[in-house]
Formats: structure tokens, C-alpha cells, sequence
């Protein structure tokens, strides 16, 4: 069908919605695409759609390409599946929970591991039946605590997921592949620039976990790069752990008074004022700083938890949250510091925590109840400042396994531009970027609690090996609109576009009308997707305005220059040194057909 923007159920806005913060954001709203219905859900316009159907698409095609097999869950799912995994309790308040009228539970689908193991099962119980690969596209629910950016993080989004299923690792490791060179296909032929970089399984489960970012300056996720080709999420990054050192003749540690020191900058001004050394300033790395946090596990109980690490870094919560998944993590309150008076905000130090306590209180087990953490970088041997649990006071000369130990590592500091990359491939850069694909090995997690099974070539009973590979749908849409847009409106590539060319009438003469009127019929009868602005008491500035805030790839003016027998043929970003051209009207189709099947082939 022509689309007519006479009749087109839109509106355009000349600003900016007052909830917006990026421009894919703004631009959806304002253009027509997508409407607000609450926090992080939005309606889905007629132009909106057409993008999206034009990247599912893309997605179902090189799904199928790749072998998997297309199925559709409900988005209203029983409790017990997930009962069975444990993920209805890992989930905590991210997950949608609701009861039916008889008080049984249900859940809205964050995700569909369970029902698609549960499928298999159902179904299949030889390995003959394998491998498998199935996909769906559909919408799921995730409660976010803070829905921004429009559709890049909200509570309702669609999302592609697959799984694979086969019966030993070489087989997963196949599949996993031919995955991952499928994602490739779809990002490369929408136009959608990626860096695929290791990244931590979390709650999912599993040994090897890949994500695909679009790296853009307005990204939630952290990743870093070295010159030698390493990649990865901030999360999965691991610390180039310094040797021991020998500590035979360090000094032994003593308290010094140090007023007025509740910060590193503050203890580390006293430190070079009261207590220099001849061979160099102290610095905030020569300090041990210590941060109270509070892990909130799904069940809702809350455990302290001490993080040391030099003083020059600050805690990543990203990256701790990813060690201790599926915990969330807050920074500790005043009830938790009343409830532990052996903290004492400011000073705090080893010796008052995890296994190195000193005239406290003990649990059971001979600790207190702090739970003690350090940096892989606090290597034995390494001296220390650090608080001593008295006001005013810190501790110089702490050895690391001479004077306190933890009960174990952990990765949370920082990750800074120009830290090493663990595999010795070079400095690190750090960048900012959209998760638009996620591929993980799950290995039998899922198959094991849920019983999925098949009987092997000698009649043996295994346990089937999964894998699951995401894609954020409405992600990669956001992704494309930030990536193509400018101060005017949007900018889509052809393939993704509501219409391939915007054919536009201005001026109050009929016979301006009539001829874009049979240029519009001419393209739409070839095949070509028209958007015709055929209003007739809109003025040219306006329908312009309309044009570029749209993005439609092509736009064809017929107005003044129809008296000199020609219409302008413009393209909306000049590209490959592409410009507005005047063509003959007898010859506009034929030349608008030329220039789609350019713009559609690259």
C-alpha cells in the first residue's frame, strides 16, 4: 500500500520530548515511531513498526540461514520452571511476578531457557535428534530500576533468542560458531558497527560468554581494547597480578596518630607532612583503602561486605556485582555501620575484619561478621597505610601475609586506560558501547535441573549440552538510530527504512500534485516502498522539516521545477559524493529505481 502522509497515523514534534537524554530517544518520539505508555514501555506507531519488522527480518533470515528453527513462547510463564532452575528467586525484583485468580503463580518471560529445555525434552529423547537449533522473536519483562534512554534499556523490549542443543562439547562448540558468524551476517548487513569482547556469564550460567557491543559514546557497558587484539567487557577483565615480594626486612608495623584523615587524600597529605620518607612522597597507592558495601541477595538478606584495595582506585559495582552474582550490591548505611561499631567509618582496616580479628567479637566460626575481600593486587608482601579501627588513626607498614590476610580475591577495582591486558597483548583503552547481542556456552545447567536427556549411540543415557545467544531487537533499532541521525532528524540505511524514497508535493498547483501523484504510483507499482506527502495545505518548510526528522534514504521534490519539465531528487545524507540532482520528470522513476538499488546494495 501507498503510504500517504495525508492519511498516516502520525504526528511530528518540533521538540524534544522532556524525558529524553540521548537522541535515538528523541528522535523515535519525535518523528512518530514510538509513543511513551509508561516508564521503559513504549507503543509501537505504524513507521516504528516497519523499521522493526524490517530488522526482525534480517534476524529470521540468517537465523534460518544458520540452520535454527523458528518457535513462539508466551510471555506469561508458570512459576515452576523457574522454581526448578532457581532463577525464580535468583531473579529477585527485576522479575515480573503475578498470580492468576486461583492464587497460582506466573511470571512475565525475562527469558525463555526453561521453556525452551523444557520443549526439547518434551519432544526429543535420542541422539538422533540432534544437533538442534531453535530461535524466537518475542517480547519479554525485566523490572529495571531505572528504564532510560529510551529504548536502549527499558522494561518491555523484543528480543531474539536461540538455543542449540547437542549431546558433547564439540558439538556446543559448533554450534556456538556457527552463531556467532550468524550475529556477524546480521550486524554487517544492517550497518551496525560492533566489537565482539569477552564477557562474564553471571546468573545465565555457563563456561564462555561473548557480547556483542555497538560502540557509542551514550553506552551503558564499559569495554576495553589493547593494541595486540584483546577485547572484552569491563566485568570480564582480570588483573595482571604483580609477584610476591620478599618482606624478611620490612620494619614492623606501628600506629601513628593521624587526625583529621577520613579520606586518601586527606592521609596521604598528613603521611608526606608528619611521617616523609627520604626516597620518594607517599601516594594513594601506597595506601589501603577500604570500602563497606552490602550484598542483597534475591532471598532479600543482606550481608556486609569489605572490599580492600589500593587507594588509588575506586570500586567498579559492575564489576563486583559480576563476581558476586546474582547478589545485588548498595553501599552500606548507617544501620549497617551502627550494627558493626568494629567499622569505624574512615579508619577501618584489616585487622578488624574476615580473619584477622583482634579483641572483637567472633561468630561461630572465629570470624567476625564481616566477610573481607581483597585486589588480586595486594599480593603478599606488599606495605601498606591503612586504618587502624581507632578515630584519628592508621596503621604504616602492614604487610600483606605478614599482618592480615582475607578470605579471598575478588575483581572490583577500576579498570583504567593503560592498565595491562591480561594476556600481555598491551595497554588497555576503554570505550563505551550498546550490548546488542549476548552468545553464551550454558553448558548442561538447564538440561540438568530440568531432566533433559537422550539416550547416546550405545543406549546411554546423557545430559544434553545448551547454548543461548540473544539479541536485543529494539536495541539494535535504538543502535541504528543513534548511529544515523543528525542535528536535522534521522538518517536511516535503506534496508532498515520505513520507505525507501519520500516523494514530496509542494506549492498549491494541482498539476504539482498530479505529477507527484503518478511519480509515487510509478515506484510503488516497481516494487519501490513510497512515503508520498500528498497534504495539501502544508507548507514546504513544514513538509521539509518532515522530511529530514523522518530519514527516509531518498526524497523526490516535485514543485517549481515542474514548469521547466524536472523534479529535485535529493538523498537524505550525502554519501559516496552523492547530491541533490535535477532529473527530467519522464525520467525521475526510472532514476529514483537506479539510486534505491545502490543504496539497497551496499
Amino acid at each position: 500500500m501507498l503510504l500517504r502522509l495525508s492519511t498516516l497515523f502520525v504526528r511530528t514534534l518540533r521538540e524534544d520530548p522532556a524525558d529524553a537524554e540521548v537522541a535515538s530517544h528523541k528522535l523515535l518520539v519525535r518523528a512518530g515511531y514510538i509513543r511513551r505508555a509508561a516508564p521503559g514501555i513504549y507503543t509501537w506507531l505504524p513507521l516504528g513498526l516497519k523499521v522493526l519488522a524490517k530488522v526482525e527480518r534480517v534476524v529470521r533470515e540468517e537465523m534460518e540461514a544458520a540452520g535454527a528453527q523458528e518457535v513462539h513462547f508466551p510471555a506469561l510463564l508458570p512459576r515452576e520452571p523457574y522454581e526448578a532452575t532457581g532463577r525464580w528467586t535468583e531473579y529477585g525484583p527485576n522479575l515480573f511476578r503475578l498470580q492468576d485468580r486461583r492464587e497460582n503463580d506466573y511470571l512475565l518471560a525475562p527469558t525463555h531457557e526453561e521453556m525452551f529445555t523444557l520443549l526439547v525434552k518434551d519432544l526429543y529423547s535420542s541422539y538422533k535428534d540432534l544437533p538442534l537449533t531453535l530461535f524466537q522473536v518475542q517480547t519479554k519483562y525485566r523490572d529495571e530500576a531505572r528504564p532510560r534512554a529510551g529504548l536502549i534499556r527499558g522494561r518491555e523490549f523484543v528480543m531474539k533468542d536461540a538455543y542449540s542443543f547437542d549431546l558433547d562439547d564439540e558439538g556446543l562448540e559448533a554450534s556456538y560458531q556457527a552463531q556467532r558468524a550468524a550475529y556477524q551476517r546480521i550486524f554487517e548487513r544492517l550497518g551496525l558497527e560492533y566489537v565482539i569482547v569477552a564477557a562474564t556469564s553471571g546468573a545465565m550460567g555457563g563456561s564462555r560468554s561473548e557480547e556483542f557491543l555497538n560502540p557509542v559514546a551514550i553506552g551503558e557497558d564499559t569495554f576495553v581494547r589493547s593494541p595486540g587484539g584483546y577485547a572484552a567487557n569491563v566485568e570480564a577483565v582480570t588483573t595482571v597480578v604483580p609477584p610476591a615480594l620478599p618482606y624478611d626486612d620490612a620494619p614492623v608495623s606501628h600506629v601513628e596518630d593521624t587526625p583529621d584523615t577520613p579520606t586518601i587524600d586527606s592521609l596521604v597529605a598528613v603521611a608526606n607532612e608528619r611521617f616523609a620518607r627520604p626516597d620518594r612522597a607517599w601516594t594513594a597507592a601506597d595506601t589501603l583503602k577500604n570500602v563497606v558495601l552490602a550484598l542483597v541477595q534475591p532471598t532479600g538478606e543482606r550481608e556486609l561486605l569489605v572490599v580492600g584495595l589500593p587507594g588509588d582506585r575506586e570500586v567498579d559495582l559492575k564489576r563486583l556485582e559480576a563476581s558476586v552474582a546474582p547478589a545485588e550490591v548498595e553501599t552500606a548505611t548507617e544501620a549497617d555501620f551502627a550494627a558493626h561499631p568494629e567499622l569505624v567509618k574512615g579508619y577501618i582496616g584489616p585487622l578488624a575484619l574476615g580473619p584477622n580479628p583482634q579483641g572483637l567479637a567472633l561468630d561461630a566460626e572465629g570470624r567476625t561478621a564481616v566477610r573481607f575481600l581483597l585486589d588480586p593486587r595486594v599480593v603478599e608482601g606488599t606495605r601498606w597505610i591503612t586504618g587502624a579501627n581507632v578515630h584519628g588513626k592508621h596503621v604504616f607498614d602492614l604487610v600483606a601475609g605478614r599482618d592480615f590476610t582475607a578470605d579471598g580475591t575478588v575483581e572490583a577495582a577500576e579498570v583504567r586506560a593503560g592498565d595491562e591486558a591480561p594476556d600481555g597483548s598491551g595497554p588497555l583503552e576503554l570505550a563505551r558501547g550498546i550490548e546488542i547481542g549476548h552468545i553464551f556456552q550454558l553448558g548442561r545447567k538447564y538440561a540438568q535441573a530440568l531432566g533433559l536427556t537422550v539416550l547416546d549411540q550405545n543406549g546411554k543415557t546423557q545430559v544434553v549440552t545448551m547454548g543461548s545467544y540473544g539479541i536485543g531487537v529494539t536495541r539494535v533499532l535504538a543502535a541504528l538510530a543513534e548511529a544515523n541521525h543528525d542535528d536535522r532528524g534521522l538518517a536511516w540505511p535503506a534496508g532498515v527504512a520505513p520507505a525507501h524514497v519520500h516523494v514530496v508535493a509542494t506549492g498549491k498547483d494541482a498539476a504539482v500534485f498530479e505529477a507527484a501523484e503518478s511519480i509515487a504510483q510509478t515506484l510503488h507499482a516497481r516494487g519501490i516502498e513510497v512515503l508520498y506527502d500528498d497534504r495539501p495545505k502544508v507548507s514546504p518548510g513544514v513538509k521539509f522539516a518532515d522530511a529530514e526528522l523522518l530519514g527516509v534514504p531518498l526524497t523526490v521534490v516535485v514543485g517549481r521545477g515542474l514548469a521547466d519539465g524536472v523534479v529535485e531528487v535529493r538523498p537524505r545524507v550525502a554519501t559516496d559524493g552523492s547530491q541533490a540532482e535535477q532529473v527530467p520528470v519522464a525520467d525521475a522513476a526510472d532514476r529514483v529505481a537506479e539510486l534505491v538499488d545502490a543504496l539497497l546494495s551496499r
